[in-house]
Formats: C-alpha cells, structure tokens, sequence
C-alpha cells in the first residue's frame, strides 16, 4: 500500500507541474534589457469530466514546447527566462530577455513572422490609477488667512533660532528632513524618538517649503531646536514634568534661542517661573498655549512675560491663531488634522520668527506689538492675528495683503 502511495504521488507530480511550468523569475533581466511575450500554440486540449490545467497537457509535452521556445529564443538572439500555460487561450506564454542593443519593436516583428509562435507582443507595464497625493497646504488655514506664500518673498524665518520644547520630533519626515539644528533628549538616555505631538508642532513652525510640499511651515528656513522635554503616554496625551522641561529651557537659554514655543500647560511652577525670567531677560521670545480650562489660561501662559496663545474657542484674552483641523506631519512620514491651542501657539511662534528676521529688535512679548482683527461673530475678547500688519508694523515699507476682514471661524 505505502509502495502504491509513493507511486501515485511521484506520477501526480509528474502530472501536474508541467501545467504551471518551472517559472524563473520575469524579473531577472540585465540593466538596459526589456522583454518580449512568445505565443506557442497549445495541442487541443482531451476533454473528459472536471478538467483543469493538467488535461492540456503532459510532461513530454510541455518540455517539447519548451525546447521549441529556447531554440526560438536562440534563433533571434534572445534569453529564455519564463514560463507559463495559458490554456484558457491555447497557448503556453514565454517570457524572453532582449539584448539592450535590440529594438523591441524589431524583435517582435521577427518573432511574429516566425511560423512556430502563435504571436508575440513587448512585456508592457501597467500601473495603478491612484491619484497623485493632493498637497495639504490648500487646507492649512494660515495659507489663506494670513497669504503664507506671500508673506515668505518677504520673510521665511530664515537663521531665527526656535527651540520646540516638547515630546520628540520625526526627524526623518519628509517635511522635516534635514530641519532640525538640534535634537536632544531630557527624559531619558536614549536617542529621541518619533512622537506625535512634538513632530506636529515642529511641522506646523518649520516644515520645509517646496513646490510639491504636503505642508509648509510657518518659518520654513528658521533653525529648529528640537528639545524632547515631554513624553508621549497614549495617541492622546503627552506628558512632562519640572525637571525635564527645566532641563530643556536651560538648554535653549544656552543655546541663544530666539523663540521658545511651550505648546503645553500645568501647575505654577518656581523653577520653571525662573527660568521664563531669565529667558526673558535675555530677549528670548517664550510662546505658550493657553489652557481653556484654566480661569487665567494656565502656567506657563499666565506667566508675566510669556505671550500667551488661543484659538477661537478659547473665550480668555489672549492673542488667537488658527488652532482647528491644521494640517501637520505625524511620525512615520504621514499626515493628520490637529486641533488646540498648541497648535495655535505653534503657529505665532512661526510669525515671531519671521518678525524677527526683519525686525531683530522688536519686542513681540508685548501683545501690543501684535495687530489683530475681530472675529466675525466674536469668539473671544480678543482678536486673530493679521500676519502682514504685524509685520509692516515691525518694518516699515514691507507691502502684503492683509487678513483683516476674514470671517471665517479659525
């Protein structure tokens, strides 16, 4: 009986592969080569019940055609490289290499003029019919509110200093390959990782600006300072204490920061109200999010001297920037819609920068040295930012649209 078994197995075996061939690789061609597609007729297939590819044929068969096709291949100079029956149309299909000094064209004529080959036809490529990625930067609300492309011919934020202190940056996104002047770790020991919120801020002040960019930074030549201070616990919290974060704005005090941006919110804190101090006392711009459920917005955005920043659900005084659905990178290369004050603070770090470019003097910790607009209807008491008139009222002669008379609810 086991005798009998092997016996059938070594025969199905015998039977079958030659109806799915012994395929090599198509994709085994030498640079400069392409490849051609050989018909070779099939012998009428013998009909009985349940037939499948095996009924058109056996062994011996399948290796004659396959000599016949290597000694065309030969013939007109070619390679034989695969193989494979297509009895549904009554031919076996043979993929043949041709010589980089051959012209394909040429090639499948001789072939089809050869009386063993059913036809021949180039091996061609097909592709998806994806659309391209859309650019996000349609979507992101500075670009039509505050006429970001324009604003760049005037000012990209160019050598102004930003340390982003917050959870690590994506280093490696597209949008922010090759942004980051620094990139340190004050939690811990190892080499700052790809994390949400901190690559989404860091996007937000300074993606890198081209023609097909996804997303364009607010500052997309300033010098980011990627200072990981925080920490990521879930898709939707990030957490830093006292001693990382003082570790970081020490760190951006010695670096000669220009901006700090602290898209965060917490307790009072005397170590860290120092050193705001001292930042400040240096002309060092700090930039927090106000915290909408905190009466006065929060710490470090109460802080004296911090500018404090709101987007328009946030009924506190503060200076509002955009902060719904802004387009921001996110680790791994993609991107995602953002929403908060984080975001809104991020986006007024990116505008002191360009102030800064122009003005190195200006004293932007003062909101008065910001221009605003109302909301219509008003969203808080106090107004959105206008980007030009801000800038024209840091530098005299600067000429750009103004976003006065937006109403849309950013």
């Amino acid at each position: 009986m086991a005798l009998f078994a092997r016996a059938l197995t070594a025969w199905l075996i015998l039977w079958a592969a030659p109806a799915f061939g012994m395929p090599l690789a198509v994709t085994n061609v030498a640079a400069g080569e392409s490849q051609v597609l050989v018909m070779l007729h099939l012998p009428p297939p013998h009909y009985r019940a349940a037939a499948n590819y095996g009924s058109y044929e056996n062994a011996p068969g399948h290796e004659a055609r396959r000599r016949i096709a290597d000694a065309l291949a030969r013939a007109h100079g070619l390679v034989l490289e695969s193989d494979w029956p297509m009895p549904v149309l009554g031919v076996d299909c043979y993929v043949l290499s041709v010589p980089s000094t051959r012209n394909v064209a040429d090639v499948v004529h001789d072939l089809t003029r050869d009386p063993r080959t059913q036809w021949a036809q180039p091996l061609n490529t097909f592709h998806g019919l994806d659309r391209p990625a859309e650019s996000l930067y349609a979507l992101q609300p500075g670009a039509s509110l505050w006429h970001l492309r324009e604003l760049h011919t005037l000012s990209t934020g160019r050598g102004v200093r930003i340390a982003i202190v917050d959870s690590g940056v994506d280093a490696a996104h597209p949008a922010l390959a090759g942004r980051l002047a620094e990139d340190r770790n004050f939690v811990d020991a190892a080499d700052p990782p790809a994390e949400s919120h901190g690559t989404a801020i860091a996007g937000i002040i300074g993606a890198a600006a081209s023609d097909n960019a996804q997303v364009i930074g607010i500052a997309p030549q300033a010098r980011l300072l990627a200072l990981r201070a925080c920490w990521q616990v879930s898709a939707e919290q990030t957490l830093c204490n006292s001693f990382t974060l003082a570790k970081a704005l020490q760190f951006a005090i010695q670096a000669r920061a220009d901006v700090i941006n602290l898209s965060l919110g917490g307790p009072q804190d005397e170590l860290l109200s120092r050193l705001l101090d001292a930042a400040h006392a240096r002309g060092i711009l700090t930039v927090a999010a106000v915290d909408p459920q905190a009466p006065d917005g929060g710490f470090p955005a109460s802080h004296a001297g911090v500018l404090a920043v709101a987007d328009a659900t946030t009924v506190i005084p503060a200076l509002m920037a955009p902060g719904r659905d802004i387009p921001a990178p996110t680790p791994g290369g993609g991107y995602a819609f953002v929403s908060g004050t984080s975001f809104a603070a991020a986006e007024v770090s990116g505008l002191a920068a360009l102030v800064r470019q122009l003005a190195p003097t200006a004293a932007m910790a003062n909101p008065a040295a910001w221009v605003t607009f109302p909301m219509s209807p008003p969203q808080s008491r106090a107004g959105m930012v206008d980007a030009c008139a801000t800038l024209r009222k840091a530098t005299a002669g600067i000429a750009c649209a103004s976003a006065q008379g937006t109403h849309n609810a950013w």
